[in-house]
């Protein structure tokens, strides 16, 4: 796990085969890469898998969510992008688990945005957040409220 220096804005681009995380104010900025441990080898991606026996969803590799949790907490500011929302998103089973068990990196989470993440280069993900970034800025000195979504979702 890499240790990041405090006053960080981070951008985790997160799916069910990995994390990636971002500083975003860099240009050219490297991810530090967190993929869920596979004990079989099977392929490393979490998956939303049903218990044919009695239709329950197996939980999610906590693990996983711990791990990006931890690279997390020398944040200033945190932009999460997802390729979905919603109860089977990982954008959205992460937030959940920061609010359940690491509320200070939660409450430093300014946005979550879905966005198309496979079709994005790293640097056009990274313009994305410098964006959503300098429009938070803007909308803090001006007195207006960033939803949920932030201004990327405009």
């Amino acid at each position: 796990m890499t240790t990041h220096p405090a006053g960080s804005h981070f951008l985790v681009v997160i799916d069910h085969r990995e994390a990636r995380i971002y500083k975003a104010e860099l240009h050219g900025s490297v991810p530090e890469r967190i993929t869920p441990y596979d004990p079989h080898g099977y392929g490393r991606y979490l998956h939303n898998v049903q218990d044919d026996a009695n239709g329950q969803r197996k939980p999610e590799r906590k693990t996983f969510y711990e791990a990006v949790a931890r690279a997390l907490h020398g944040a200033e500011k945190i932009l999460i992008f997802g390729s979905s929302t919603g109860a089977s998103s990982a954008m959205e089973q992460l937030l959940a688990e920061l609010h359940r068990h690491h509320p200070g990196v939660a409450n430093r989470v300014v946005g979550s945005v879905a966005v198309d993440e496979h079709h994005l280069s790293d640097g056009q993900l990274l313009a994305k957040a410098r964006e959503f970034y300098a429009t938070l800025a803007s909308d803090r000195t001006t007195g207006l409220s960033v939803g949920q979504e932030g201004p990327a979702a405009r």
